[in-house]
């Protein structure tokens, strides 16, 4: 076993693998960017080299400069992680040439797998079922458009050296093949730095589900089962799940053969990951076609250690050091149900739009034991934090386990149900609507799950109305109370000699105004009303390390809610779900003028990657206009409504920030 180990990321994977190693006895060297000097992976290793910029290509992606650090500290090994270098021959050739161990498959599979078209090739020569496609070296644009004519629609564009869902465009028919033709190419180059695509069958009704393989150095390969991973936004994941629902015996071993195949084909050493299409046709049974190898642990290995009681790190230490796989294929088992959800900074209910800001809130469930935990968080952040625009936008994941899938189920909705996150937009409440949907929760699961699902899915406010309302002014009147004193002049109770007090409230809710009247009534109780709604509002603080907590009465709804106020802003948390409302200043926006409707601007830091229109040009309101890169994805920006463009005021290959004016617009 190694003494030293370098992690050659960030984030929650290197947190993770900090800790397996801590756990064996083996020390760890972190490295950071600029942005990550403060950042919790740095602080969770024994040493840290500052290795570069903010931007992953000066800092994560420089090679040489992380196998100096490898040299400088003494490092034994490199461990890369997922995402940046892990899938790089060239980075594990460097490494064996420096006399540093590569933990992970050497340079030759990382190759062989790494270009989904050879590998399809490769992998059609070793039995294994691929998806009718085109994965030759002829890139000529008509020729990949005869193919996917051949091919028959749907086709799906994939680049060949991609993943993580970045060039990838689904094609309904011939007429739009062009156009998203070149938007994948263009996003594979900016990506990859090759534009090479190949064109497959989209299989309708599509499972996405992989099988964890691991090889030593002595000729050994198993498969430690399998994971759904069907639940997709942009074709990237955000649920999984394993075992896989429905699985059968038999098909879990005609598939983790498969894999094993696939594996030995390129003399595979350590974790990797064989991903499949399965395909569920209207007549009944499944079908597994080959879609790529991950040469590297995923990130959703959680689920599979959950599983099996195993430590796949450990694994990934032990096997890059020369010992041969701790167990064999018969000895493997699996033992209950376990669901991971990516937690992410993001809007989903706007076409899930990147989120950027500080983690002013971040409070996470009780969890439990490291492996095969009841609850689990895997992160890289700490409550004050700043999820920025340089990497990517997944904050934590949350990995449940239960004897049971319905247990599983109901201990996630739980586990997110106390996750508390303010300051920046998360895709939480968004999960819970996943998790309780009728598909997911019924294991009627494909790859098109959220869009057949929107319905229950997105613009969903399970708080309310009068619960929020209800909430924020037992914030306000809380925060009042904390205030008073001895002095009966600092009480505010609302007494007075004669008649009644009345407050007013000004809220937003959900894009609405409201105006809410207080009333104290001789008794002491309070009366609440807005619109048509009216009630006695009754509360009673209860312990609690942070924000307001309260045991609140209102319309014959009791509810124990949590608060923070940020600004105007009331975030409100509770057991149906979380929401905000803004409690509005009046005075504080007194002369305040209307925002200039010919504006358009940035909705993140990033990249101008292209403009669609010029000076002059006519728009209409939903016409895409710009096209901006960040947090690794493309982002199309559409006109705000009907009009001329007046001015460029960006140039493609230009970083703004947040809320930078990007062009303007005379209205129509």
């Amino acid at each position: 076993m190694f003494t030293k180990i370098l992690i050659a990321n960030r984030g929650e994977i290197a947190c993770r693998v900090a800790a397996t190693a801590r756990r064996l006895g083996v020390r760890t060297v972190a490295v950071y960017s600029d942005a990550d000097a403060r950042a919790k992976h740095v602080a969770a290793c024994d040493e840290a080299v500052h290795i570069g910029g903010s931007a992953p290509k000066d800092s994560y992606l420089q090679w040489e400069r992380i196998i100096e650090a490898a040299k400088a500290t003494g490092a034994q090994a490199i461990h890369p992680g997922y995402g940046f270098l892990s899938e790089n021959d060239a980075f594990a050739n460097a490494c064996a040439n420096a006399g540093i161990a590569f933990i992970g498959p050497p340079a030759s599979a990382i190759l062989a797998m790494g270009l989904k078209a050879e590998s399809k090739q490769l992998m059609e020569k070793a039995g294994v079922p691929l998806v009718p496609g085109y994965h030759e070296a002829d890139q000529d644009p008509a020729m990949l458009q005869h193919e996917a004519n051949r091919i028959g629609y749907p086709v799906l564009i994939k680049a060949s050296a991609g993943g993580g869902g970045k060039g990838m465009r689904a094609v309904d028919k011939a007429e739009d093949f062009a156009a998203a033709l070149a938007s994948c190419q263009r996003e594979a180059r900016n990506s990859f730095g090759s534009d090479a695509v190949l064109i497959e069958k989209y299989v309708q009704r599509p499972r996405h589900i992989e099988i964890q393989v691991f090889g030593d150095t002595h000729g050994n390969c198993v498969y430690l089962f399998e994971r759904d991973c069907s639940v997709q936004r942009r074709h990237q994941k955000v649920l999984e799940e394993a075992p896989a629902p429905g699985m059968t015996p038999e098909f879990r071993q005609q598939m983790g053969a498969a894999a094993v195949a696939a594996a030995k084909a390129v003399n595979y050493v350590g974790a990797g990951t064989v991903e499949f299409i399965v395909e569920q046709p209207p007549e009944g049974g499944m079908r597994f076609f080959f879609m790529e190898m991950n040469t590297r642990l995923q990130v959703e290995h959680p689920v599979t250690e959950a599983i099996t009681g195993l430590d796949l790190v450990e694994w990934q230490l032990r096997v890059a050091s020369g010992e041969p796989l701790p167990l064999k294929q018969d000895e493997l088992r699996i033992h209950g149900h376990a669901i991971e959800a990516r937690i992410c900074a993001e809007t989903p209910d706007n076409n899930f739009l990147p989120a950027t800001g500080t983690l002013t809130v971040y409070r996470k469930p009780a969890c439990t034991a490291f492996e095969r935990g009841v609850v689990r968080v895997d992160d890289g952040v700490r409550e004050g934090d700043t999820i920025s625009p340089f990497y990517d936008s997944m904050v934590a994941k949350l990995i449940v386990f239960g004897a049971t899938r319905a247990e599983a189920l109901a201990r996630m909705d739980a586990a997110l149900a106390e996750t508390r996150i303010v300051g920046l937009s998360t895709n939480v409440q968004f999960l819970r609507h996943v998790v309780n949907s009728p598909s997911f929760a019924q294991a009627n699961l494909d790859t098109a799950l959220i869009p057949r699902e929107a319905a229950v899915l997105f613009h969903q406010d399970k708080v309310g109305l009068a619960l929020a309302v209800a909430s924020a002014v037992a914030q306000t009147l809380v925060t009042e109370r904390a205030l008073e004193s001895t002095d009966p002049f600092s009480r505010r109770d609302g007494w007075r000699p004669h008649g009644l007090t009345v407050r007013r409230f000004d809220f937003e809710y959900l894009g609405e105004s409201l105006l809410a009247h207080l009333t104290y009534l001789h008794d002491g109780a309070l009366q609440l009303a807005f619109g048509d709604v009216s009630g006695v509002l009754q509360f009673e603080s209860l312990p609690t390390e942070g924000g307001s907590r309260m045991d609140l009465q209102f319309q014959g709804q009791r509810q124990t809610v949590q608060t923070w106020q940020l600004g105007e802003i009331v975030h409100i948390f509770c057991a149906l779900g979380a929401t905000q409302i803004t409690e509005i200043d009046a005075l504080a926006h007194a002369g305040v003028a209307a925002a200039d409707g010919g504006r358009l601007t940035a909705p993140m830091p990033g990249k101008v990657l292209s403009f669609a229109v010029k000076a002059g040009d006519v728009i209409k309101k939903g016409q895409a206009l710009a096209v901006m890169e960040a947090m690794k994805m493309e982002h199309t920006i559409a006109a705000p409504a009907d009009g001329t463009v007046a001015e460029l005021l960006y140039a493609p290959g230009d970083q703004v920030s947040e809320g930078a004016e990007l062009l303007k617009i005379t209205a129509a």
